[in-house]
């Protein structure tokens, strides 16, 4: 006879960025009941992360009452394929050069399960089990931050494909000629324009293009940021208005290029970029309503995510491990 759940009542979130690793300790109802951190770089192979990481966890697993209370763990991270639970390739970090088995590092050093999905995908279970997704299944998670990450999700399931790294929508090509370099390596992706380091990007081309009047010129060039951007549109400045607008444009029709295939019940946006509000809301569904098909006009909310920003990641990871 199988031991009920409810003497596990926790599972371990962790949000392995680029700079920073972030763990929780998450109850069934989406509440951080205990967290650290540490940083993510500074290790020269995987067994020292993961060694440094089990030295991180240990004051909070020991303050909810021991490993014997954790249920599972599910990690979000860059390039992590959910099939195999590894990290592959990813090129900014430096101790996960080739293909890593996290998941199984951390599942054979602390005793329990472990799963592993990118980061934005991460974000789409924890929408679904803990957001705004509650209930949906057809939706579309966009993450705007450093990059453009996507989480799909089509009948209640997570898009991985065959391979496991399905769902890149970030990487469509919007620009065909002389379209901005791309960290993958292509031109004209979506992540180039619209991601918040695409923004400030834009920010600096409009800049130097033009001798218009704004806010933004009182700042050092190289160094501003999608926050910059967004505090001055804020305040009525016409040119980061326009920035604004032209990249709540693309995202837009992306978003009507992506109803096509799935037919959503909602995009669901997420990420420091969407702090700007209606700034960048608004253009996204002017432009979605304008180039979508007739077919699904109307159908899709827009919606800005439900999970606390500060814990968002971890919770999304943590959701993993409710279904090992």
């Amino acid at each position: 006879m199988n031991t009920p759940n409810t003497d596990k009542p926790y599972v371990i979130g962790l949000d392995l960025g680029g700079t920073n690793s972030v763990f929780g300790i998450v109850d069934r109802r989406g509440n951080i009941v205990a967290s650290t951190s540490m940083k993510t770089q500074g290790f020269y192979d995987a067994d020292k992360y993961v060694n440094a990481s089990l030295q991180a966890l240990k004051g909070i697993i020991d303050k909810v009452g021991g490993i014997d209370k954790i249920k599972a763990m599910g990690i979000g991270a860059p390039n992590a394929n959910y099939y195999t639970g590894s990290i592959e390739n990813a090129p900014n970090l430096a101790w996960a050069k080739g293909v890593v088995p996290l998941a199984k590092m951390f599942s054979d050093a602390l005793g329990i399960p472990a799963a592993m999905t990118n980061d934005a995908n991460a974000a789409a279970i924890g929408e679904m089990k803990y957001g705004v997704a509650q209930g949906m299944k057809n939706f579309i998670v966009i993450t705007l931050g450093t990059g453009v990450g996507s989480g799909i999700v089509v009948n209640g399931q997570l898009l991985y494909g065959s391979d496991g790294f399905a769902g890149e929508l970030g990487h469509v090509t919007m620009v065909r000629e002389d379209g901005r370099s791309c960290g993958c390596g292509r031109k004209g992706c979506l992540e180039a324009y619209c991601s918040a380091t695409g923004v400030a990007r834009t920010a600096r081309e409009v800049l130097e293009n033009s001798n218009r009047p704004s806010l933004l010129r009182e700042l050092d060039a190289d160094k501003i940021t999608s926050l910059d951007v967004s505090i001055a549109a804020g305040k009525g400045d016409e040119l980061a208005n326009e920035i604004f607008r032209f990249t709540g444009k693309m995202l837009g029709e992306a978003c009507a290029d992506f109803a096509a295939f799935s037919s959503p019940e909602a995009f669901i946006f997420f990420g420091g970029l969407i702090k700007a509000g209606d700034l960048i809301m608004n253009p996204i569904k002017e432009a979605y309503d304008s180039h979508v098909m007739p077919i699904f006009k109307g159908k899709a909310q827009f919606l800005v995510s439900g999970l606390d920003g500060a814990g968002a990641a971890v919770l999304g990871a943590s959701a993993l491990g409710w279904d090992i």
